[in-house]
């Protein structure tokens, strides 16, 4: 669930996210907020959580929340650390926007100038920018609190192979002293006289520095199955098949989709509309909703679950819809585990790292254990 953290870390306000809770802030902010599953497995019951309003006396699965080892907040962050690696050194930002000599050099290699170079919402900046945009066949570049180059365009002006090949172009020169974790397409139509984001996204990461779970599930044997923006925030490293996603729902059909193959290993999903739709918009009643319509979907996972199958629910960050600005914030994510071999209600307390996820996906898995991250298996598994 991107985005859904559960609460400010103790260091949050050295990143200016003091009092961020996503969660807590969106079940204040919905008139009625019906989450029967994810209360069932354990959400509310997790320490701090909604201050318990959605706790159960028994939970079906086993819960807890971790806190982010590695500096930072954003999306590779968090997910990596999830996978095993800690980040020591933050990923450069550009507070000013990128620097003028890389603008130059970049716009000569795409032949054409550029518009923009600032922080911004995405959904702002090609309302402010747009009509410019589709006048002179500029592309709009803009970047966040992330380490991000984001790159936007009318489909209909710079169509979508040229706008991934103008991406791929910045990917190449964003080394060294211009080093940037992610570059993103991010491409919109006119719908109606709006300007509207499509769902063909895409991001060009870095790869990884070191060995990640998915390199470490790959290399015993076993299938890694990216669906959503995983394969991209993995720069396909260790993933052995790949799947795009249209939005959250999609992402559902397409793990229940997964679950029904026959293969061991891991699928890991990312639902990215909880923190583009709705975190960066700061949309807290649609956050809300977009929850309530995951946990409607959640009997269905459950239910194409098999016998040794488990089920982990977590998060890379928190996005908190009532914070101020349109960034991610320095968060706990929540951990919820189910399968018919877990054990019931075991609390699984306060992780010190995401990568107690990954490590315990490693060891229930037989692969080589992540580089960082301690496994819970052992404290909730049937024995």
């Amino acid at each position: 669930m991107d985005s859904m953290g559960v609460g400010a870390l103790p260091d949050a306000g050295n990143y200016g996210d003091q009092g961020a809770d996503t969660f807590g802030h969106i079940a204040e902010k919905m008139d009625s907020f019906s989450i029967p599953n994810l209360s069932r497995l354990g959400l509310g019951n997790i320490s701090g959580v909604a201050d318990g309003r959605f706790a159960v006396s028994r939970p079906e699965g086993a819960y807890g929340k971790a806190r982010e080892l590695s500096i930072g907040k954003d999306t590779i962050t968090g997910h990596w650390e999830i996978a095993g690696i800690e980040t020591k050194t933050p990923f450069k930002t550009y507070p000013g926007g990128f620097p003028e000599a890389f603008i130059q050099v970049f716009e000569r290699e795409i032949g054409v100038g550029t518009l923009g170079n600032y922080p911004a919402s995405g959904t702002e900046i090609i309302e402010v920018l747009g009509e410019e945009h589709e006048a002179t066949g500029k592309p709009i570049v803009y970047t966040s609190a992330d380490s991000v180059f984001q790159i936007a365009a009318n489909t209909d002006v710079i169509p979508l192979d040229r706008l991934y090949s103008i991406c791929r172009t910045a990917r190449r020169l964003l080394t060294g002293e211009w080093a940037c974790g992610r570059v993103i397409a991010r491409p919109y139509v006119l719908k109606n006289g709006k300007r509207v984001r499509t769902s063909d996204r895409k991001d060009f990461a870095v790869s990884p520095g070191a060995e990640t779970l998915l390199d470490k599930v790959s290399a015993a044997g076993g299938t890694v199955y990216a669906i959503g923006k995983i394969s991209d925030i993995f720069n396909g490293q260790g993933v052995t098949k790949a799947v795009h996603t249209e939005n959250n729902m999609d992402g559902v059909d397409k793990t229940i989709e997964a679950l029904s193959e026959d293969f061991g290993g891991l699928i890991f999903t990312n639902l990215v509309d909880f923190d583009s739709k709705f975190g960066h918009r700061r949309d807290p009643e649609g956050y809300g909703k977009a929850i309530e319509e995951f946990d409607r979907r959640l009997p269905e996972i459950e239910g194409a679950l098999r016998e040794e199958d488990l089920l982990i629910i977590c998060a890379d960050h928190g996005n908190d819809p009532v914070h101020s600005g349109w960034d991610h914030t320095r968060e706990y994510v929540p951990i919820l585990v189910y399968g018919k071999n877990v054990r019931e209600g075991v609390d699984l307390g306060v992780r010190d790292t995401f990568a107690d996820i990954g490590a315990s996906i490693a060891d229930y898995l037989g692969a080589e254990a992540t580089a960082i991250g301690t496994s819970f298996i052992g404290e909730m598994v049937k024995k």
